[in-house]
């Protein structure tokens, strides 16, 4: 993504400092300061050297993963998520895709208290789901949880409308009803029926990327017809979230804070209790952020995006809010239900037919994406060419350093 920024020539947008607390229905039982050596030393007070084992386990992983971007300046391609991941980190990061992340974090040595009341709010607010999700789904989770994110100047959908303007795609704004494939003698090619503004139409393609999730609960509407044998419908669901914009007064008295002037968060994360409604609530910045901005102060009508499993009812959100002015609902198939599929959804469909989303089941994330569509293009590319000694290849790494 950071490449994609680069090459678009955006800019990254301004910070805006911000703290963040754990509440857990009654009282916040975590927070940050202004200071960095306090918070360490209250993390050690209270979870001994947890932390310092989930930062060193983090970092391993992520070392490893980085990986990726060498094997795919090379060029190198993966037929599969299992190919891509074994290709990263061997038969260990296969492995935590098949096993929960408390299982991980317990082995390691990572506290009971500590999975709790730190790891679990993180998966709340990433995922909506807990601790039971996959360790390696948990670690893209926990990298995405540090203090080095970015955004960018504008919004980030700017790097996705740039990408576009930059392959001078000839975009067709149409909705595609279903997938067929064509023979003629040895060339396969696919049909895509699509229903447009302008009425319904067709058109024939070599190659066709699927960056849609097809499974039957996101409700895609997209059929696969004529395929021998028949296409089987891939397993597992999607989770469903609701994201709510409220433009109000926040109610600091709920977090066991009266006087609002005395809240010092932008952002709660919640543990997992099941009195608590929603899974996280926290203050938006604009996607413009001028010099002078400052956030707005908890005594002040402020806009907050609300994070839940279920839309909020009036009295929830007289809970959260003192008052309010308005209030947006969002509710979408946010990422894969984890935990309801066996295995990771295939790259390759059927020949020259592709399918980019089967990536987020290993972790769902903008930059996993982003990966994911470039190992498509080298993938579609050698398969087109029939360069095989391109795809699936072992001890990359040694290769690597052979070539150079």
């Amino acid at each position: 993504m950071q490449e994609f920024v680069k090459q678009l020539g955006l800019k990254y947008r301004r910070n805006v400092a911000g703290k963040t607390a754990v509440f857990n229905g009654e009282e916040v039982i975590l927070e940050e300061t202004d200071w960095y050596l306090l918070d360490l030393f209250r993390l050690w007070w209270r979870y001994g050297i947890s932390f310092i084992r989930l930062q060193m386990w983090v970092e391993e992983i992520m070392e490893k993963f980085m990986r990726i971007y060498k094997y795919q300046a090379h060029g190198y391609a993966f037929s599969s998520v299992e190919e891509l991941l074994d290709s990263l980190g061997g038969s260990g990061f296969i492995n935590m895709t098949r096993r929960p992340l408390s299982d991980s974090l317990l082995e390691l040595g990572v506290s009971q208290r500590f999975i709790d009341e730190v790891i679990a709010p993180v998966m709340r607010v990433n995922y909506g789901q807990n601790v039971s999700i996959p360790a390696f789904v948990g670690a893209v989770s926990l990298a995405g949880a540090q203090n080095n994110l970015w955004a960018v100047e504008g919004g980030n959908k700017q790097v996705c409308s740039g990408l576009l303007k930059m392959a001078n795609a000839n975009l067709l704004k149409a909705q595609v009803t279903s997938i067929s494939p064509l023979h003629s003698g040895e060339v396969l090619q696919y049909q895509l029926n699509f229903t447009a503004a302008s009425g319904v139409g067709s058109e024939l393609y070599d190659i066709i990327v699927l960056a849609t999730p097809i499974q039957a609960s996101v409700g895609s509407g997209l059929q696969f017809q004529d395929f021998a044998p028949p296409f089987d419908e891939l397993p597992g669901s999607y989770h469903g979230t609701v994201a709510t914009i409220v433009h109000g007064y926040l109610n600091t008295s709920f977090f066991g804070f009266p006087d609002p002037r005395l809240f010092p968060f932008a952002s709660i994360l919640t543990t997992e209790t099941p009195s608590l409604f929603f899974n996280s609530v926290a203050s938006v910045c604009p996607v413009n952020i001028s010099a002078g901005f400052r956030r707005k102060q908890p005594q002040e009508a402020g806009v907050y995006k609300v994070f839940s499993p279920q839309s909020l009812d009036k009295s929830q959100l007289k809970t959260l809010f003192r008052s309010y002015y308005s209030a947006q609902v969002t509710e979408w198939q946010a990422y894969p239900q984890y935990g309801s599929s066996q295995g990771l959804p295939p790259v390759e469909l059927h020949p020259n037919l592709y399918y980019l989303n089967g990536i987020e089941w290993a972790g769902s994330a903008m930059e996993m994406s982003s990966v994911a569509a470039k190992n498509i293009a080298l993938l579609a590319y050698h398969r087109w060419s029939k360069q095989t000694d391109m795809v699936d290849q072992k001890d990359l790494m040694h290769r690597i350093k052979t070539e150079l």
